[in-house]
């Protein structure tokens, strides 16, 4: 018996697992075991392929059997492997004005084999920061995501990741290493208040014989990119403005305004208990929450817009462009040992793990330099940039729903993404900004299985 496998993807359909279980996600969020030998994902209509990790394990299910949500640790979702064509090669080294001509469907090949330079329309991903290689607008790129653990996709958390066991947001708040306390599920409090180290530990160590680790730069990017394709919803992803911090949220308004420092009629905002509707803010299990989703529907990937801040692993390098910052002096950095990164108080400092599980950017002093971008990152692509004034604030934003824009520089080392519960339309899928890398209430991370 065969399993199935979508002609489209050339090579790069799902990889499972004995506990990585393929599901599918009726209209209702109702999740059911697949039938791996039928259709249970098709790209081509935007439906994603979905897996989940039980907290019983010694369950068994069978095709169609429903599987509560009780028995559900985290929820994974499939990224292709693929290539993208090229529209603008990220050199921005200032602010100007943005151009939102920018915005556009992004082409998209799936396939298992790289892009080169000798193939016409291709080029080879350079997959550093500042460089562009031999390409040029118009080329077809391998993405770099999918390079670093030579695999034909990733199964990214289809949510923030979320701390077991938290009744209050507050509760969610713990500065800890402990993988046993990751779930990734909605309507659970958003894991956060903790260091860059720390949340690599947890992911890594989460599943190590699936390849587990903290998301990286790179890796939001290949999301994003897909989101912006026929194969996703090919438009600004709805922000998840729930207070609380409470995964898999939708606003049940597009924000007309970004961040001014209130809450008001063009951004609004509230907080509530876990799974409750509010007034502006609906829950995942309410099928109008799809809005929030990566395909506009229950098959794609939620909280890359608003939420909580996300760090992933994208660090600058020193002024020599040799080893990745850590973060300011103090004891308010990413608790990685290093440059910057002594872990008192906080950590017994953790070293980087291998390179591949991080994106490195070259030094700078500015954070308007956009041309340290990684194409792919959905960084220094997503430009022009600009400033802009909402009431008595300044921010920086891109060409992309002016999803602001804020790129590392020598005290913020560390990429998060995504934007933030309040940040109005300035919050989005193309959102990013920089950090020490520190305990925050603000900020959470993601984790990925590269198989």
């Amino acid at each position: 018996i065969k399993n199935y496998k979508e002609s489209l993807l050339k090579g790069a359909d799902p990889v499972l697992s004995e506990n990585l279980i393929p599901v599918e996600i009726d209209e209702n969020g109702i999740v059911t075991k697949a039938n791996v030998t039928t259709e249970w994902y098709n790209y081509g209509n935007k439906r994603w392929a979905n897996a989940v990790i039980l907290e019983d394990e010694s369950i068994e299910y069978y095709a169609y059997d429903v599987i509560p949500e009780s028995n559900i640790e985290s929820y994974f979702v499939w990224i292709p492997k693929y290539s993208y064509q090229l529209w603008d090669l990220g050199e921005y080294q200032s602010l100007t004005t943005i151009d939102e001509s920018k915005v556009h469907e992004i082409a998209i090949r799936f396939g298992i084999e790289n892009t080169s330079d000798t193939k016409e329309g291709e080029c080879t991903t350079p997959g550093t920061s500042g460089t562009r290689g031999n390409c040029q607008v118009g080329d077809y790129m391998t993405h770099p995501a999918f390079l670093a653990f030579g695999t034909n996709g990733l199964w990214v958390g289809k949510f923030e990741s979320g701390y077991k066991g938290a009744t209050t947001t507050a509760s969610a708040q713990v500065n800890t290493s402990d993988s046993n306390k990751l779930q990734i599920k909605p309507n659970v409090y958003s894991w956060r208040g903790i260091q860059v180290a720390n949340a690599h530990q947890v992911s890594y160590n989460y599943k190590r014989e699936l390849e587990s680790h903290m998301m990286k730069n790179t890796e939001w990017g290949a999301v994003a990119y897909l989101q912006h394709s026929k194969y996703g919803s090919n438009g600004s992803v709805r922000i998840n403005n729930n207070a609380s911090y409470i995964t898999g949220y939708s606003a049940t308004q597009e924000p007309t305004c970004g961040y001014t420092g209130t809450n008001e009629s063009c951004n609004q905002y509230e907080g509530t208990s876990l799974g409750v509707d509010g007034n502006v803010t609906i829950n995942y299990k309410n099928p109008s929450s799809v809005v929030a989703s990566t395909t506009g529907n229950y098959t794609g990937i939620y909280d890359m817009s608003g939420g909580a801040w996300e760090y992933v692993m994208g660090v600058m390098l020193n002024a020599n462009n040799t080893t990745p910052l850590s973060g300011p002096n103090s004891k308010y950095h990413s608790g990685f040992n290093g440059p910057y990164g002594f872990g008192e108080n906080l950590s017994n400092g953790v070293t980087l793990p291998d390179s591949r599980y991080y994106d490195t950017y070259q030094y700078d002093t500015s954070y308007v330099t956009y041309n340290r971008r990684i194409l792919g990152d959905a960084t220094g692509e997503m430009g022009p940039f600009s400033n802009v004034q909402y009431g008595s604030e300044t921010r920086q934003i891109s060409s992309w729903y002016k999803d602001e824009a804020w790129f590392l520089f020598q005290t913020y080392p560390w990429f998060c993404r995504g934007g933030y519960y309040i940040y109005g339309f300035g919050t989005g899928i193309f959102t990013f900004a920089r950090d020490a890398g520190s305990i925050g209430t603000a900020a959470s991370f993601r984790t990925v299985l590269a198989i």
